[in-house]
């Protein structure tokens, strides 16, 4: 007996193995993004006390979850969407300049995550908005137009759709003076304040109202969209993320790493019939760090589908992330680079409260003309009151050369007004910060250690390959940039060494980090001097003459323009170009009288062309 009973445990075992498990079903919800256009969370009641209500987002986070804590990784739409759609770091794929001068491909093996979905079984529309500055592939939107809807799907299929509400977009805030003289907003303008770094005038207040009542309006856009989903009756069964693709559009907002241009609302309404997938409750809020580089993970994650290894986000929503584990995410990287025609390289790192950015390009003040910008009357008279030396020493920071690196307690200084780096209590945090972006630059490959005009020539056929197979020359750049960090005394023998280097992209460097000390490196002035004449790279000798330029040490005015004389590469010339506007609109004011004739790279570029307009070269 006691035999029989053993060949049965041991028959039992063997079926047991050698049965499949039973598969657990793949449940797809449906998804539905809408997005906003161009608005911070600072301007949502939802968010902030100085915010104006928003009903129909209420309504959502109140059988959803609210994010405190989300950010966009870029300030601008090209350079946001494109992290948002691929999952993968701006400057990591080199999709992070705005406007593009050309596209670039998504990294091998990897896709834009509605293929993902769509391979699951999903029907992907976009309505309608794409604007990345990556290839797309046709594997990605069923239909992406302005007719696209969940409607057009096959019975029974799960779907992600997107819808783009552009109400709130930089370009509604450009009224005109008229507007400005004869219309009323709905919204009070004494009943907002006017953020400090700000001038405190009738037009920034008429500003914030008129930007408020737009947000109004986007709200009841989104309340539409919600209602054709009751209609559907399809709300039990659907995620709906609000969000918006970057932060706002009040001056030093869009466009700039401060946390105006970068952190976002986002709310998730979580259905009833799917509220298991995720480990949140509706009703409350998240504190968590989540950033454009995670959602599509998180849209994979409530997908049941396995996340690619390319990709550089993670999930914030989905069966294995934990309510706790979410809360303990303090950490977010963000970046930004040329801006249509106005160049700058700005990172930025942000742990808990405190917020580092390293300026790349100090001589790049903020308030340097980007013609889509000054559409806006706000930035005119910003610009009109610094000329006239009416405003406050925060106030006139815009217009000032940066600092290489800031520190900024966000709790206490939410608009990034008082720089610690200086501040000896702070010394170590800083150092702590600093070393937490050059870490993650070197993660990634920041491919922004090299000039934009060398990447197109050399890297757009596959940004991220390159960026991997010249690791250890975009860490030795970084190396050299951050000399710019350290006692002038301690490191101006290894400065002279990388000035007479061979290497173009050492001494492009050198150069910047000379600019970056200002008159401290005036011993450098003769030869900087050599290399604005003969430099065999066009860009070095452009930037070693506007060294001399913005310490006031020789006229660079003939150096530099013969440099772009020289360039045969409009993006080149680009790079160029904003040098001479540093030195034309900064302090020392220099006349540029250029040639067109002689300007081989005046060409078809509507960036180049852009900056000749303002110079006054063409019309």
């Amino acid at each position: 007996m006691k035999k029989i009973q053993l060949f049965l445990v041991v028959a039992a075992a063997i079926f047991s193995a050698c049965t499949p498990a039973k598969e657990e079903k793949i449940e797809h919800p449906n998804i539905v993004w809408i997005t906003s256009e161009d608005n911070s969370k600072h301007y949502l009641k939802l968010f902030n006390d100085n915010g104006i209500e928003t009903p129909n987002i209420e309504a959502l986070a109140s059988q959803g979850v609210i994010f405190d804590n989300a950010f966009s990784n870029a300030a601008v739409c090209s350079a946001a969407r494109s992290t948002l759609i691929s999952g993968v770091y701006g400057p990591k794929a080199a999709s992070h300049y705005h406007r593009r001068l050309q596209k670039v491909p998504m990294p091998n093996g990897v896709e834009m995550y509605p293929a993902y979905l769509k391979q699951a079984g999903y029907y992907t529309t976009n309505c309608f908005k794409e604007d990345y500055n990556i290839i797309k592939s046709d594997t990605v939107w069923d239909d992406s137009s302005k007719k696209a809807t969940w409607r057009n799907r096959q019975p029974g299929q799960p779907f992600f759709h997107v819808f783009n509400i552009n109400t709130t977009h930089e370009s509604r805030i450009h009224f005109t003076e008229e507007d400005y003289k004869t219309k009323k907003t709905k919204a009070n303008p004494d009943d907002y304040r006017v953020q400090p770094n700000h001038p405190q005038t009738n037009l920034f207040k008429f500003t914030n109202a008129w930007y408020r009542d737009k947000i109004t309006q986007m709200d009841s856009e989104l309340g539409a969209v919600v209602e054709e989903l009751k209609k559907d009756g399809l709300m039990e069964d659907t995620f709906i993320f609000y969000f918006s693709d970057h932060g706002g559009v009040l001056p030093g907002s869009k466009g700039y790493i401060n946390e105006t241009g970068l952190e976002i609302p986002l709310v998730v309404y979580i259905p009833e019939k799917y509220k298991h997938l995720v480990n949140l409750e509706a009703g409350t809020r998240n504190d968590g760090f989540v950033s454009f580089v995670d959602f599509g993970a998180t849209l994979m994650s409530l997908a049941g589908i396995e996340i690619p290894k390319g990709i550089d986000g993670k999930p914030f929503l989905g069966k294995q992330v934990k309510a706790e584990e979410l809360s303990s995410r303090n950490e977010v990287f963000s970046y930004t680079d040329r801006m249509d025609e106005k160049y700058d390289m700005v990172r930025g790192y942000r742990i808990g409260k405190y917020k580092y950015l390293r300026n790349f390009m100090p001589m790049n003040f903020d308030g340097l003309m980007n013609n889509y910008r000054y559409k806006q009357l706000a930035y005119q008279e910003w610009s009109d009151l610094n000329a006239s030396n009416e405003l406050t020493s925060v106030q006139s920071q815009f217009f000032k050369p940066k600092a290489v690196e800031a520190l900024y307690d966000i709790e206490k200084d939410p608009f990034e007004t008082n720089n610690l780096a200086k501040d000896p209590a702070y010394h170590n945090k800083l150092v702590e910060m600093r070393k937490a972006l050059e870490n993650k630059m070197n993660a990634i490959n920041d491919l922004a250690l090299y000039p934009e005009f060398h990447l197109i020539q050399k890297a757009f056929d596959n940004p991220v390959a390159y960026g991997k197979k010249h690791s250890k020359d975009i860490k030795h750049y970084l190396e050299v940039a951050n000399l710019a960090l350290y006692n002038f005394k301690d490191v101006k023998n290894k400065i002279a060494t990388y000035l007479d280097s061979q290497d173009p992209w050492d001494r492009y460097w050198a150069i910047n980090t000379c600019s970056s000390f200002g008159l401290t490196a005036k011993e450098f002035q003769n030869k900087l001097t050599t290399l604005a004449q003969e430099d065999p790279q066009a860009i070095n000798r452009a930037k070693a003459a506007e060294f001399l330029g913005i310490t006031g040490l020789k006229n660079p005015v003939n150096y530099i323009s013969q440099a772009l004389y020289d360039t045969q590469d409009p993006n080149e010339a680009l790079l160029i170009l904003n040098s001479i506007v540093v030195l034309q609109d900064g302090a020392h004011h220099y006349k540029f009288n250029l040639d067109k004739n002689k300007l081989v790279t005046a060409s078809k570029e509507p960036q180049v062309v852009r900056r000749l307009e303002y110079l006054g070269v063409i019309k």
